[in-house]
């Protein structure tokens, strides 16, 4: 009869491979949670950090030609010609030496524009880029404070000395600024207030309606008002009359009133030497927005910054590395056990063979003593690897965004038809121009129309106008020298600036140009279009600003189209306007 049979009992190698299983899986759900909430956490500081920068950066990258009106204004307010008219404002000659001063400043500042309130009579002095209140017709009006429409200048009298921000509409000028109002003091006597403005649209699409995905930025004054933002709606227009209890505040816009007393906190802290950004996670309509605070010491605003931080930061971008993690973990695991093997399971076999060799009479043990190897190194050039690998992305990633900038700024200033600068690209190469130009050196504008250029269109179509236009484009660029510049002025208009005639006269040049320009143009579907241009040319001087030149230009080649196109019409500053002020060759 058979004896009954024994459970054979599972082997040491069984056992250690289901410890290390179970100790994966142990190791596994915690690891998993720690790995989640690592991602949250660098998601935060990450979001924290970016909320930091984001605040520098907008403080420094629109606000720079603020502050410098700012200073400009500043610096107007410490004239002595100013403060001499101040305080005799009847004197004849002062009043003509405060002007002329006052004038030098409006070309200055970049809106164009200044306005002057003497504080002993009240007169309102001003003048636009248009020049409109020019020669002799400074003066406006002459405040009140009986009028609600002036009571800014009384509230903005009875500050302190210097300068002033703030957003209205003027009700006598029917314009939208963020005004910088700056007091001019003697002592403590008010002598009056003067500055100039900023056009609101063109503030905040410069500054705070810089496109990022998942950021709004808006700047608040010291009782929250907001005074510059995206939507007009929010603004607090005429904040320095407002009641508090009626201004448009950053408050407003929080759910929960824990969220404003913090935000009121912050602030506050940032207000000192020692602060210089905040950033805290708030609740506005049911999400949570990560909002940024700084101040702007010389401006007395802050910059508030709200981000959405999932916007901002895709977690999927992280998932690559929880699965590499979890990768390591598995090939950490079989190392773990084939470590375990050769140092144990291995070990113990030839233990066990040299002891039956020696059971069986053996007078040499089968193999020698196994001294192992440290395979620790494994792990640490795994994870040097995959540190390599983050850093090798982080440069890739910064290298696009450099990239991808300068297509941005790339096409700021080029048009995209036919590849040459837009105006704003054409007005920074005329800056540029005028500014190294010697003092001998001759510079001529042309302005470039191509004639019936609607026609064109109409009869052949909008793609063959295009096509024109950028044939156009194509011949002014060959003709001109790498030190001349061109762009596109408007639809049909091209404008051209000659850094230096020489000795040749700007009729010659300009016939020149004509000719090169008014030949037929081949279109791709195998028409061809006769073209022709009307140019309107002048000279250029040295103080002259774009605009000037551009409107002698544009004066000639009006003349040159009402005598009948194809020519060119050069602007004589000798004659009458009844003549025109040209001269047709």
């Amino acid at each position: 009869m058979a004896g009954p049979q024994t459970r054979r009992a599972p082997t040491l190698r069984t056992s250690i491979l289901l410890l290390i299983l179970c100790g994966f899986l142990v190791v596994a759900v915690p690891a998993y949670w720690g790995f989640t909430t690592l991602v949250n956490s660098t998601v935060v500081q990450l979001g924290r950090l970016f909320a930091e920068k984001q605040i520098l950066f907008d403080r420094y990258r629109g606000l720079g030609a603020l502050m410098q009106e700012v200073a400009l204004a500043e610096t107007l307010t410490r004239s002595p010609v100013i403060r001499d008219w101040a305080r005799d404002e009847a004197d004849p000659d002062k009043q003509a030496l405060a002007i002329a001063e006052l004038e030098q400043y409006r070309l200055s500042f970049a809106d164009h524009s200044y306005f002057f309130v003497i504080n002993a009579s009240g007169n309102y002095y001003y003048n636009d880029a248009q020049n409109s209140h020019g020669n002799g017709k400074e003066f406006a009006f002459t405040v009140d404070r009986r009028n609600p429409s002036d009571a800014w200048y009384y509230a903005t009298a009875a500050l302190g000395a210097g300068c002033h921000l703030n957003v209205d509409h003027d009700d006598e000028l029917d314009v939208t600024k963020v005004w910088i109002n700056c007091v001019i003091r003697d002592g403590d006597a008010v002598l009056g207030v003067l500055g100039t403005g900023i056009d609101l649209t063109a503030f905040i699409k410069q500054v705070v309606d810089f496109p990022q995905n998942g950021v709004q930025a808006m700047f608040v004054d010291q009782s929250g008002a907001i005074q510059a933002h995206r939507d007009v709606r929010y603004i607090d227009f005429h904040s320095l009359l407002n009641a508090i209890e009626n201004k448009k505040t950053i408050y407003s816009l929080l759910d929960l009133p824990s969220d404003r007393d913090a935000l009121q906190q912050m602030l506050t802290e940032v207000t000192t030497p020692e602060v210089e950004v905040r950033s805290r996670f708030m609740q506005i309509d049911g999400h949570q927005v990560l909002v940024g605070v700084g101040y702007l010491d010389k401006l007395g605003w802050y910059n508030v910054t709200f981000m959405d931080v999932d916007k901002i930061i895709d977690r999927s971008l992280f998932l690559p590395i929880g699965l590499l993690l979890a990768a390591v973990m598995i090939v950490v695991a079989l190392v773990i056990a084939f470590i375990f093997k050769l140092t144990v399971l291995d070990r113990l076999a030839r233990v066990e063979k040299g002891v039956v060799a020696v059971k069986e009479g053996a007078r040499e043990l089968p193999a020698r003593p196994d001294h192992g190897n440290d395979e620790i190194g494994r792990l640490s050039r795994s994870f040097a690897s995959m540190a390599s690998s983050v850093q090798d992305n982080m440069r890739m990633l910064e290298h696009m965004v450099e990239e991808r900038t300068a297509e941005l700024q790339s096409l700021a200033y080029r048009d995209q038809l036919t590849g040459i600068a837009n105006r704003r690209g054409f007005a920074e190469g005329f800056n540029r121009v005028m500014g190294t130009a010697g003092k001998e050196a001759r510079l001529a504008l042309l302005l470039i129309d191509i004639d019936r250029f609607k026609d064109i269109n109409d009869g052949h179509g909008h793609q063959a106008g295009d096509e024109v236009a950028s044939e156009m484009a194509r011949r002014i660029s060959t003709v001109l020298r790498p030190i001349d510049i061109c762009g596109r002025w408007g639809g049909d208009e091209f404008i051209v600036l000659f850094s230096d005639l020489g000795s040749r006269p700007l009729k010659m040049i300009a016939d020149a140009v004509k000719r090169g320009l008014s030949l037929p143009v081949e279109l791709k579907d195998g028409r061809s279009v006769a073209v022709t241009v009307s140019i309107g040319a002048c000279l250029v001087e040295a103080d002259e600003t774009l605009e000037q030149v551009a409107d002698m230009a544009d004066a000639a080649l009006y003349a040159a189209k009402e005598e009948g196109r194809n020519r060119v019409t050069v602007y004589d500053p000798t004659r009458r306007r009844s003549n025109a002020g040209l001269r047709a060759v």
